[in-house]
């Protein structure tokens, strides 16, 4: 878990509570007696928290958000955002999912305006919205629509493993299509750039990976990688950027492939599955390339473990922490 910086955000971090069937409410419910209680602000319905923390045997103080109110350990800061319906455990429920979005937007809100130095999100659940008839990809598309970014970027934190993703949420078989030379250099250029400015990373060395096994075999095994991949590589290198591909995935995230700042991935799971194994349950999610800070869990919603009083609040605590290192910078 990321230690508290010496050198605090002036505003408060906000934190969306995530899916109410899931087990974003307890992790949120934890943050009250984490090192960063008296700088959190969570967007959330108030009397599902409580019943939450009654549920768990928990002992936590509800406590309305104004600007300026101050908390001590054991109490919680909330910004009220009713549900349409009240939350059950494991249930899921169309109703709450326009409110839910709604929430999320208030605290975005919040981030454009100075108001909150950073947003951390619980998860939620993206079948469930659908359901609801809105649609919606992730948390990653829709930050980006709220905030007008063209090109957001996710990035996966392990401790010092960096993963970032050229592609995120679509089908497997749409991958290759969506992969442009354009669109990768872009991406490279916002993790590039968050690198030095949110990181502090002076001169980030990125490693790409290849689409195909064996990064094409020199197009016998697909020729993506060589007329899409690396001239987009070349490009960035020309421009002054120390990156290096691409690399087939089971070459590039060993020490083999050297020492870096950061890989990117070509699709989600190509860069996942390596971020978790390496961190899971401390692993943070940052969408870079966005006008405001963000990070948020690794993990969904868990909704078998809601009410259990069994979840590892380790990555929220991670995303925290991070959060409030990112602003602190």
């Amino acid at each position: 878990m990321t230690k508290p910086s010496s050198k605090r955000a002036s505003k408060p971090l906000v934190v969306t509570a995530g899916e109410p069937a899931g087990i974003g409410p307890e992790l949120c419910l934890a943050l009250a007696r984490s090192p960063w209680a008296e700088d959190i602000v969570v967007v959330a319905d108030p009397d599902m928290l409580a019943e939450r923390a009654t549920l768990l045997g928990q002992s936590v103080s509800i406590r309305n958000y104004a600007a300026g109110t101050s908390v001590e350990a054991g109490e919680l800061l909330v910004l009220p955002h009713s549900l349409a319906h009240k939350a059950v455990c494991g249930r899921l429920d169309p109703a709450n999912a326009q409110s839910l979005l709604d929430g999320l937007e208030r605290a975005v809100e919040g981030c454009l305006s100075g108001e909150f130095s950073a947003l951390v999100t619980a998860p939620l659940q993206k079948s469930v919205i659908n359901d609801a008839g809105i649609r919606f990809t992730g948390h990653t598309e829709f930050l980006a629509e709220l905030t007008q970014s063209a090109t957001p970027v996710m990035l996966l934190v392990a401790e010092e493993l960096r993963v970032a993703l050229a592609t995120t949420h679509m089908p497997l078989s749409r991958v290759p299509t969506a992969l442009t030379t354009s669109g990768i250099v872009q991406v490279l250029d916002i993790l590039h750039h968050d690198l030095q400015t949110k990181f502090g990373i002076r001169s980030p060395k990125i490693i790409v990976c290849g689409l195909n096994p064996h990064a094409g075999e020199g197009g016998h095994l697909g020729t993506e990688d060589q007329e899409i991949i690396a001239p987009a590589i070349d490009a960035c290198a020309a421009k002054g950027m120390d990156v290096a591909g691409p690399l087939p995935a089971d070459t590039a995230f060993t020490p083999a492939a050297g020492k870096c700042d950061a890989v990117l991935a070509m699709y989600h799971d190509q860069g996942l599955p390596v971020i978790k194994y390496a961190g899971f349950g401390s692993a943070v999610n940052v969408t870079l390339g966005l006008p405001i800070i963000r990070t948020s869990v690794d993990h969904g919603t868990a909704l078998d473990l809601a009410g259990l009083g069994t979840a590892d609040p380790g990555s929220m605590l991670a995303a925290v922490g991070l959060a409030a290192k990112l602003a602190a910078r």
